[in-house]
C-alpha cells in the first residue's frame, strides 16, 4: 500500500478543509465552474471523474472471466452481497435515519437527497482499492480479479435498474435519461476504454508497459480525486459551515452499514467453509465501494450543491479507515477458516 492509499483519509480531509476555505473567499470562482454544464453533466467534474476512473479500468483484465467456474462460491458471496443485499439495507439505513431518527435535524428534501447519496454509494460495488484490501490481507489475487471484472459488467446492466428503483420507493424522482447517461459515462465507457488501452499495452503479455502506463496515471488519478474533493466541498461551503453537523448525520448510518454488511458477509463465508485467501477479499469486495462512480452520478442527477453529493463524498472519507480496520480484523481471524490446501481451493 502506497503512501497516498495509506493516508487517503489524511489527504480528503485535507481536500474537504481546502475547499470550504476557497469556497468561503472565491465563492464567484466555483459559481463559474458549476455553470460548466451540458446535458446535467459538469465538464469539469466529469474530466476529473475519468482521471479517477480511467486507470483502475485499465487494471481489469476482462479474460479472467474463463475462470469463473474456479471456486465458484466466494463469487456467489461477492454478487448476493453486492446486489441483493447492500443497495436495499443502505436505502433502509438512509430511511430509518434521515426520515426517522434525525428527521427533526434535517429538513426533508435534504432528508431526500442524504438517503440518496447513500443509495448511489450502497449500488456500486468497489472497483479498485479492493486490489489493496485482497493483497492486504493475502488473498487469492487471481480470484480478486476475477470477481472484480464479474461484478464491472453486472454494473453496466445493474446499476441503473437498482439505483431508479430504491430512489423511487424512497419517493425521490429518477431523471432516468440522466441516470441511464451516467452509466454510460462513467461505466460502460470507462470500462471499454480501460479494455481497448490494456490490450494495446499488454500484447506481449509481459505487464511491462501496462505497468508503466498505470504507474504514470496514478499521479493523476489522485490529482482527479482530490480536486473533485476540493470543487465538491467548495460548492457547498457555506452550506457546510452553517451546518457542520451535517458531515456527523451522514457518516453514522454509514459506518453502521459498513460494518454490518462485513459482519453478514464474513459470517456467511465461514459458514460455507471458504478459505481465507478467497473469504476475505470476497467480503471486502462486498463492503467497499466504488465511492468514484456514486459522486459522478450524484452530481449529474442531482446538482453539485446537493446533499447527496456531499453524502457520496462523506462515504469516502468514512471509507478507508474503516476498511482499514476491517483488514486488521481479517487478519487477526485467519485461523477462523483453517488451514488453505489445493484441494480445498479446488472445491470453492
Amino acid at each position: 500500500m502506497g503512501l497516498f492509499e495509506r493516508y487517503l483519509t489524511v489527504w480528503v480531509g485535507l481536500a474537504i478543509i481546502g475547499g470550504i476555505a476557497l469556497g468561503s473567499v472565491a465563492p464567484d470562482v466555483f459559481a463559474a465552474i458549476a455553470g460548466l454544464e451540458y446535458a446535467h453533466v459538469n465538464i469539469v467534474i466529469a474530466l476529473l471523474i475519468w482521471l479517477m476512473i480511467f486507470p483502475m479500468m485499465v487494471q481489469i483484465d476482462f479474460s479472467s472471466i474463463k475462470d469463473v467456474g474456479k471456486k465458484p462460491k466466494g463469487l456467489v458471496l461477492t454478487l448476493v452481497i453486492n446486489w441483493l443485499i447492500k443497495p436495499f439495507t443502505m436505502a433502509l439505513l438512509g430511511w430509518l435515519f434521515f426520515k426517522g431518527l434525525f428527521a427533526d435535524w434535517v429538513d426533508p428534501q435534504t432528508a431526500s437527497e442524504y438517503i440518496a447519496g447513500m443509495i448511489l454509494l450502497g449500488v456500486a460495488p468497489c472497483t479498485a482499492m479492493v486490489f489493496v484490501w485482497s493483497q492486504l490481507t493475502k488473498g487469492d489475487a487471481n480470484y480478486t480479479l476475477v470477481q472484480v471484472s464479474i461484478n464491472d459488467i453486472i454494473m453496466i446492466f445493474a446499476f441503473a435498474p437498482i439505483a431508479g428503483f430504491l430512489l423511487g420507493v424512497t419517493d425521490i424522482t429518477v431523471p432516468w435519461d440522466t441516470l441511464l447517461l451516467s452509466v454510460v459515462l462513467y461505466v460502460l465507457i470507462p470500462l471499454l476504454a480501460g479494455a481497448f488501452t490494456r490490450q494495446k499495452l499488454d500484447k506481449a503479455n509481459d505487464h511491462s508497459r501496462l505497468n508503466s502506463f498505470l504507474a504514470t496515471m496514478k499521479p493523476w488519478s489522485i490529482v482527479g480525486l482530490l480536486a473533485t474533493v476540493v470543487l465538491l466541498f467548495g460548492f457547498q461551503a457555506e452550506t457546510i459551515l452553517q451546518r457542520p453537523e451535517a458531515i456527523l448525520l451522514i457518516a453514522i448510518p454509514l459506518l453502521i452499514q459498513t460494518y454490518s454488511i462485513f459482519a453478514i458477509a464474513y459470517w456467511a463465508a465461514k459458514r460455507m467453509q471458504l478459505p481465507h485467501n478467497v473469504a476475505a477479499p470476497a467480503c471486502m469486495i462486498g463492503t467497499s465501494n466504488f465511492f468514484e462512480l456514486a459522486v459522478a452520478v450524484a452530481v449529474s442527477l442531482f446538482g453539485l450543491h446537493s446533499g447527496a453529493a456531499l453524502a457520496t463524498v462523506v462515504g469516502v472519507l468514512v471509507e478507508v479507515p474503516v476498511m482499514l480496520s476491517l483488514v486488521w480484523f481479517a487478519n487477526r481471524t485467519r485461523h477462523w477458516f483453517g488451514p488453505v490446501n489445493a484441494s480445498s481451493e479446488q472445491s470453492k
